[in-house]
């Protein structure tokens, strides 16, 4: 079953503070996921400090 973009579910991302949607490759532990990317996951200690 196909997915609609308006009704994924979203999150916060602890880093960088925006908005994120869920992704398939998420699937399995979308409770698990903080981040919104690999590039935020890294910089996970400069909590708030990239534009």
């Amino acid at each position: 079953m196909a997915h609609k973009k308006v009704n994924l579910p979203e999150k916060i991302c602890k880093t960088c503070q925006r908005p994120f949607s869920w992704r398939k490759k998420w699937e399995k532990n979308w409770e698990e996921v903080m981040y919104c990317s690999d590039k935020c996951r890294m910089n996970k200690n400069s909590k708030g400090t990239q534009i």
